[in-house]
C-alpha cells in the first residue's frame, strides 16, 4: 500500500504540538475528531474520554487497533512561598531531562501560562551543589513567567494545586526524515493509524474483517483501554518499539513485542505479524520489554475476552527527548495494513 507521508507527517507534527497530559486530553481528542471526520468516517467516544473509529467490513469478525493520545506529564502538587510550583508527575518522564525544559501550566479556568522547569539548585553561581544534586520531582519546581514573588501572588492568576503542567515537547522533522520530540510515545502511532485509515479511503479499500480503532486517553496511567468495544474479538496496540540493551529494534524497524511486564502477548497473533513481515519484506524486529505496558495489557486485565498483541515503530529514548525515522513509521503502517487486510486469521 502507498501510504501519503505529507499526510502522516502534518498530523505527527500537529498533534505533537497540542498539550495532553495523561487526563487532560480533550483538545487531542477533538482535533482527531476533526480528521477523522474529514475522511468520512463513523466514529464516538466513551465514557472516559477515548475516541472510538468503526470500520465495517465483509464478515462479523472484529480487529481492534488501538494508540494512546496521552503523553508523560506534570501536575501541581503545591504552590511554594516564593511562587514557585512543586511538582508531582503524570506517568514516568525521566526527571533529569525535564530540568531547564519549558513548560505550559493550564488552569481550571481555561487560562495557560507558561514557565521553565528547573531544579531547586538552579544556579552554578550560587549553590554548590548545582551540578550534581540528584534530580528527582521533589528537588524540581516550576519557575512562573508572571510576576510572582509569593504564594499569593501565584494564587491570584488562578493557578492552583492540581493543575496540569505540560512538559514542551520540542518537535522537528529533519530534512532527512527524523521524527524528533517528546511524546512519540505515543502520538506517532496515532499518526501511523490515522494515516492507515487515509489510505483505506483514498484507496477505497474493502476491509475482510470490521475494525475499531480506539485512540485512548490514560495508557500513561495504566488503564487507557481496559474497557473496550465487546464486539472486538482480537485487539492490537500500536505503541512505540524500544531500542537499547540487548535490543535488536532501530529507528528504522517496525517492531514486534512477544512479551512486556505484563507476560507474553497472544502466540498465533505475534507470529501472524512476524510471518506477514517476512512475506512483505518489511525491516522489522521482535524483542522482549521488561519495563513495558500497552493497551493491550490493561484490556487483558480488564477482563476483555481477547487475545492480544503489539507492534509499532522503533523510537529511541523513550520517555526523554525521544526520536524515530519516518522508514519505522512506513514500516508500521505496511504491517497493520497487511495485518487488517490479511483474510487468513489463523
Amino acid at each position: 500500500m502507498k501510504f501519503n507521508k505529507d499526510y502522516v507527517l502534518r498530523i505527527a507534527k500537529e498533534l505533537l504540538s497540542i498539550d495532553s497530559p495523561t487526563g487532560y486530553t480533550n483538545k487531542a481528542i477533538e482535533y482527531l475528531e476533526k480528521e477523522v471526520n474529514a475522511l468520512g468516517y463513523t466514529y464516538s467516544r466513551n465514557a472516559k474520554g477515548n475516541l472510538i473509529v468503526s470500520l465495517k467490513g465483509t464478515s462479523d469478525y472484529t480487529i481492534g487497533l488501538c494508540a494512546h493520545t496521552d503523553t508523560l506529564g506534570l501536575m501541581v502538587r503545591s504552590i511554594s512561598s516564593d511562587g514557585t510550583l512543586a511538582l508531582t508527575n503524570l506517568g514516568g518522564p525521566l526527571i533529569p531531562t525535564l530540568d531547564a525544559e519549558y513548560c505550559r501550566i493550564h488552569t481550571r479556568e481555561g487560562n495557560i501560562y507558561t514557565g521553565t522547569i528547573l531544579a531547586n539548585v538552579p544556579a552554578s553561581h550560587v549553590y554548590p551543589d548545582a551540578a550534581t544534586k540528584e534530580r528527582k520531582i521533589e528537588n524540581m519546581l516550576v519557575r512562573i513567567d508572571e510576576v510572582v514573588k509569593t504564594k499569593e501572588d501565584t494564587e491570584k492568576l488562578g493557578i492552583q494545586n492540581g493543575d496540569f503542567v505540560a512538559i514542551d515537547p520540542k518537535v522537528e522533522i529533519t530534512k532527512s526524515d527524523f521524527i524528533k520530540s517528546r511524546f512519540l510515545d505515543d502520538k506517532i502511532s496515532v499518526s501511523i493509524l490515522m494515516g492507515v485509515l487515509e489510505a483505506i479511503k483514498t484507496n477505497n479499500i474493502e476491509l475482510p474483517y470490521n475494525v475499531e480503532i480506539i485512540f485512548s486517553t490514560y495508557e500513561e496511567v495504566g488503564h487507557g483501554s481496559s474497557s473496550i468495544p465487546s464486539n472486538i474479538n482480537e485487539l492490537l496496540a500500536v505503541d512505540m518499539g524500544c531500542i537499547g540493551l540487548d535490543l535488536a529494534c532501530t529507528e528504522y524497524d517496525v517492531s514486534i513485542c512477544a512479551k512486556d511486564s505484563s507476560g507474553p502477548y497472544d502466540y498465533n497473533m505475534t507470529t501472524k505479524l512476524v510471518n506477514l513481515a517476512k512475506a512483505n519484506k518489511l525491516s522489522y524486529a521482535v524483542d522482549i520489554y521488561p519495563y513495558y505496558g500497552s493497551d493491550v495489557s490493561a484490556a487483558l486485565s480488564g477482563g476483555n475476552n481477547i487475545r492480544g498483541a503489539l507492534i509499532g515503530p522503533g523510537v529511541h529514548a523513550s520517555h526523554g527527548m525521544e526520536r524515530t525515522h519516518y522508514q519505522a513509521v512506513e514500516q508500521t503502517m505496511q504491517l497493520v495494513y497487511a495485518y487488517i487486510t490479511d483474510k487468513d486469521l489463523a
